[in-house]
């Protein structure tokens, strides 16, 4: 009995090593590696260089242009009681009582000025004004003609421009569409299914098709639409479980399979194709979204600490990494994310290994 004992011992002992060494020698999955590159202050005196891709920047009182080496291309200080309005085309730096504003290029060339008074935003190679009171906005030419002006009663909360269409969401809970080039309306909807439904968020695809937006306080939702001629039908909604009274960043990828949004301690993500949502809690307020070939980068804001969410097109959590600063942007390019903070900038290479 003693002996048939010792056996079993011996047989079960030798079962778990064959197991355990059978799972122990499966691979480790897979990681992200962040590998510092280069970092460089803005402060720091250095040639401008002429570069055929740059980055736009906006810290602490300057605003410009970079290059994948981190040297500067274009530079410009943002006065006291100044404001700066900068995209991958364009920039301009204007008072709080902005009119015929002029704006630049990137290698600081005076491209026009904008007549109308307001406030100059520029999406790419698109030059916008929002007119005072917040109501109206122009669409303008790259000399800072009008092309085409919406103007209304109720302040627009949401802005999203691409190529073929422009949407603005509205205080009222509206959200209207219009062609980009020519500023003929060509949709308009509500979300509803709340109070006070003004719209907090919105994104519209390369093509115009589908519209996703978060609105409302108590029973606050995020809605996806799909436009049909001139009609639009809701095609996903869900409900958010507490209100959100910040700004939501909301984001389709550019292959247009995925759409991402960000609500209280939280980023949603809805696949068109599976119809499936995924949720991953965060504990910071998202304030800007940049797109690599396989990642989604959020960079989150809570007081004075920034947060970079590094999130998979397969809709999982790839890492995250914190930092503290007055201020602070990501760019992104391939596999590549470029961070800055305060008057430094630094290029940080991302692999998975």
């Amino acid at each position: 009995m003693k002996n048939k004992k010792i056996t079993l011992a011996i047989l079960f002992a030798l079962i778990f090593t064959i197991l355990y060494l059978l799972f122990a020698s499966r691979p480790l999955g897979k990681e992200y590696h962040f590998e510092p590159e280069w970092e460089n202050s803005i402060l720091s005196p250095m040639e401008l260089t002429d570069s055929e891709k740059s980055y736009f920047f906006k810290l602490s009182n300057k605003a410009g242009f970079f290059d994948d080496h981190g040297h500067i291309t274009q530079i410009a200080s943002i006065p006291n009681g100044y404001k700066a309005s900068i995209s991958e085309n364009f920039y301009s730096i204007y008072p709080l009582n902005a009119e015929n504003t002029d704006f630049f290029d990137k290698n600081g060339t005076k491209c026009g000025t904008i007549t109308e008074a307001g406030f100059p935003h520029f999406v790419k190679d698109k030059v916008f004004v929002f007119l005072p009171g917040g109501c109206g906005l122009s669409r303008c030419d790259n000399s800072g003609k009008v092309i085409w002006t919406y103007e209304g009663v109720m302040p627009i909360t949401a802005f999203s421009c691409k190529k073929t269409s422009t949407a603005i969401g509205l205080a009222d809970g509206t959200i209207k569409v219009f062609n980009t080039e020519t500023g003929e309306a060509t949709l308009e909807y509500n979300p509803g299914g709340s109070d006070n439904p003004v719209i907090l968020g919105l994104d519209i695809t390369e093509d115009g098709n589908y519209i996703a937006s978060i609105s409302g306080q108590n029973r606050q939702r995020f809605v996806l639409a799909r436009k049909e001629n001139t009609q639009v039908k809701i095609i996903h909604h869900n409900f958010i479980t507490e209100n959100y009274s910040a700004q939501c960043v909301i984001h389709f990828t550019s292959d247009e399979k995925s759409v991402f949004y960000n609500y209280k301690n939280g980023i949603g993500i809805f696949n068109l194709d599976s119809e499936t949502s995924t949720h991953i809690k965060i504990n910071s307020r998202i304030i800007s979204v940049e797109e690599s070939d396989n990642l989604v980068f959020f960079m989150g804001k809570n007081k004075n600490k920034y947060t970079v969410y590094l999130i998979e097109k397969s809709n999982s959590l790839g890492g995250s990494f914190s930092f503290t600063a007055d201020s602070a942007f990501i760019r992104s390019d391939n596999e590549n994310l470029y961070i800055g903070k305060n008057n430094s900038l630094s290029k940080i290479n991302i692999s998975k290994k």
